[in-house]
């Protein structure tokens, strides 16, 4: 499923991604107070395109008069009673944990509304594993698809939480079939260490740490600049020879702002839609936002269930 260098008009990126998901059965998927038009439709959607099964959390009688205001079709999902926003994200949760579902996916609440359930010590979602935020990007002038991280959750991630965060991505990037072994590119303003920009030594580590295995699946280089990690000529005239410069798959930020800037940047000046997913909770958490196009809110269902999947397939059998 990975684009090859000729697929560069932006219809062949996210249409591949929904097709696979679609080939799949769809995932059973927690929806948090879809009560407005865009989220509600969004599930629906989704869900008539065979790619989640939605169980929607949230005031009843709300989301049955969005339905009907707009003529969506819920007749066919289970709806599960809520008094408001925050009560909606905590049953949410209470549903996954009684394996009701293997995703969460945002609705018309605040992401830190959802996000506060998912976190909570007690009672939420957390693993081991920091969670963290992946921008899955449709660039039309760019040959592949690139992921954006972490331009959502973490702020300012030290060098462990970067750690998660670069595996988180390049788990998705792989369990979810887009490719094998993904080039990652650790950005800084420079291609070179300097003890002036802390991120440049925190890419260095980090692909030190890559080295010796604390990070696997993926290829990493960094420092890198952002020109000289998506484009071939400018790593060849300034001498960088790496796997990953020129060619990256995988844009890991040095914080959320600079991430936050860039995915931004793609989508308004680039014209790039981008699915948002939530990595390293217990389930998969598809975060969607106001101004996504249809088709991005289809991808982020579409990402998320093909996530899933992967991971029912890893999980062990219990023996009879």
């Amino acid at each position: 499923m990975s684009p090859d260098a000729t697929a560069t008009q932006s219809p062949s990126k996210y249409d591949r991604l929904i097709a696979a998901a679609k080939a799949i059965p769809p995932a059973p998927t927690v929806v948090v107070h879809p009560c407005d038009e865009t989220s509600l439709r969004g599930a629906v959607d989704s869900a008539v395109a065979g790619i989640i099964r939605p169980l929607l959390v949230g005031p009843e009688q709300k989301i049955r008069d969005t339905a009907a205001k707009f003529g969506l079709d819920i007749s066919g999902y289970e709806v599960v009673d809520a008094a408001h926003s925050d009560d909606a994200a905590a049953k949410g949760v209470e549903l996954i944990h009684a394996a009701r579902a293997e995703l969460l996916m945002k609705g018309s609440l605040h992401t830190d509304e959802l996000m506060r359930a998912v976190t909570a010590k007690v009672g939420g979602l957390r693993t081991d594993r920091r969670i963290s935020h992946v921008f899955v990007m449709d660039v039309p002038a760019y040959a592949e698809t690139i992921f954006v991280t972490d331009a959502a959750i973490n702020i300012f991630p030290d060098l462990d939480a970067k750690r998660d965060i670069i595996q988180n991505a390049i788990d998705l990037y792989t369990q979810a079939n887009f490719g094998k072994s993904p080039r990652v590119a650790i950005l800084s303003a420079v291609e070179t260490v300097t003890s002036k920009i802390p991120s440049t030594i925190e890419a260095a580590a980090l692909c030190k740490m890559a080295d010796r295995g604390q990070i696997t699946g993926g290829l990493l280089d960094g420092p890198l600049a952002f020109d000289n990690a998506i484009d071939v000529e400018s790593a060849r005239i300034k001498g960088i020879k790496s796997e990953v410069a020129g060619r990256a798959q995988i844009l890991v930020v040095p914080d959320l702002e600079a991430g936050n800037m860039l995915a931004k940047n793609l989508a308004y000046f680039a014209k790039a839609d981008g699915a948002g997913i939530v990595l390293g909770a217990r389930v998969p958490v598809v975060l969607t936002s106001r101004a996504d196009t249809p088709r991005a809110r289809m991808a982020s269902c579409a990402v998320a269930a093909l996530y899933a999947h992967a991971r029912r397939q890893k999980a062990p059998t219990v023996p009879a």
